[in-house]
């Protein structure tokens, strides 16, 4: 980092209350994290709407060398489900549907699926079975939107009785993207592309699409047992390559102009928003966890709102964390699967004095290549051979 640049940051620092020091010691906890010769991340931290740190780290491709930039587009996995909570939002405000309306009613499906409300899609109590375990895995090499509606027509039952309890659901969202096609009459892509990216000057930011090119794409890996990187992206997963519940690919910088816009409410309709961030489904009632629309929530009487979301797609992960009370967000995105990106966010939290006990951490459950609640297992996982879910490598579920 040069010394006019380090400068200028300080003075963001200062300006925002904070000691001078805490730039070189988040910039040497993400060295420390993201050696220069193997994949890599970049982070943003913003408060009072100013980019007070911002740096990547890495190589974005092993094969080229290339490293690591700000405009470097990720996959950002479920950080997806936001913006389509969003574009579901924004065609009721249109006054397209309500969100007592069942999926039945736009997607043709099995009762009892087809009684499933899209509140309930939103906010995760459908109860909607996996698609995963409906889907014949030796006829689709690349599973689209599409192949998730074709499985699930398959089902004949929920998990629960939809709207009585949590369970997080790719499939949900993937029909939600669905239904933004089906009331738009626009593609999911274009949809985003006109409703947000034009809207708010992000260009090169895309969805996943078999053929779709990927400007200054990121490639994802994992790390192996023998300690060495292998690739983990879409060519090797076959559920990589759905959209609505984590297809974007976007850069940090364009990232920055989404979570300027929803904390500001520079978009016109501001309610959707608002209403993202309402706790609609219990998650943890002992410590106030909820899901909203594409956010968890964590709100109590006696501490900061704070909303958050992860993501886990092949080899990449990614989180955004963001207490809007105090115009605080934080945003990392990387390459390698293997980093446990909450506690480096709570670490950052601590240098910079945020109260990040609104931020719970959960974990890992089983060894599937994925990540479900602590608080909210799923005993369906356990149906996957070893090699079944070595192939999945689904989004993320936490």
């Amino acid at each position: 980092m040069n010394s006019g640049l380090l400068l200028l940051i300080f003075l963001f620092f200062h300006m925002n209350g904070y000691s001078p020091y805490a730039v070189n010691r988040i910039d040497s906890l993400m060295k420390s994290t993201y050696p220069p010769s193997g994949p890599g991340a970049v982070i943003a931290v913003q408060r009072n709407h100013t980019i007070i740190f911002k740096k990547s780290y890495g190589l974005a491709d092993l094969s080229s060398r290339q490293p690591i930039t700000t405009d470097a587009n990720f996959n950002i996995g479920s950080l997806t489900k936001q913006f389509t909570a969003f574009g579901v939002l924004e065609l009721y405000y249109e006054g397209k549907f309500s969100l007592t309306d069942s999926i039945g009613k736009f997607l043709k499906l099995p009762a009892p699926i087809a009684s499933i409300r899209i509140s309930q899609l939103l906010n995760h109590s459908s109860g909607i079975p996996d698609h995963y375990d409906y889907t014949d895995t030796n006829e689709v090499k690349h599973a689209t939107d599409q192949d998730v509606l074709t499985a699930i027509r398959k089902a004949d039952s929920t998990y629960f009785i939809s709207g009585t309890r949590y369970r997080y659901s790719n499939t949900a969202y993937c029909l939600l993207g669905m239904l933004i096609e089906k009331l738009s009459g626009e593609s999911y892509t274009a949809f985003l592309g006109q409703k947000i990216f034009t809207p708010l000057g992000i260009k090169n930011a895309t969805v996943f699409g078999i053929s779709r090119p990927i400007p200054k794409r990121v490639i994802g890996y994992e790390l192996s047992k023998d300690g060495q990187f292998h690739k983990s992206d879409a060519a090797e997963s076959i559920f990589f390559s759905t959209e609505a519940d984590g297809g974007i690919y976007i850069s940090m910088n364009n990232y920055l102009k989404w979570c300027t816009a929803v904390e500001s409410g520079k978009f016109s309709r501001t309610p959707m928003i608002r209403t993202a961030w309402e706790g609609q489904t219990p998650v943890d009632s002992l410590h106030g966890l909820w899901y909203g629309n594409g956010w968890f929530v964590r709100q109590s009487p006696d501490k900061p709102k704070a909303v958050y979301h992860t993501g886990f797609n092949g080899g990449f992960r990614t989180v955004v964390f963001m207490i809007p009370s105090l115009d605080y967000c934080i945003s990392i995105f990387s390459n390698r699967g293997d980093i446990d990106l909450e506690e480096l966010v709570s670490q950052i939290n601590q240098i910079l004095q945020i109260p990040d006990n609104s931020f719970i951490k959960s974990g890992p459950l089983e060894s599937f290549n994925h990540s479900w609640p602590k608080f909210a297992p799923c005993k369906e996982t356990s149906s996957f051979s070893t090699l079944s879910r070595r192939n999945l490598n689904v989004k993320d579920m936490e």
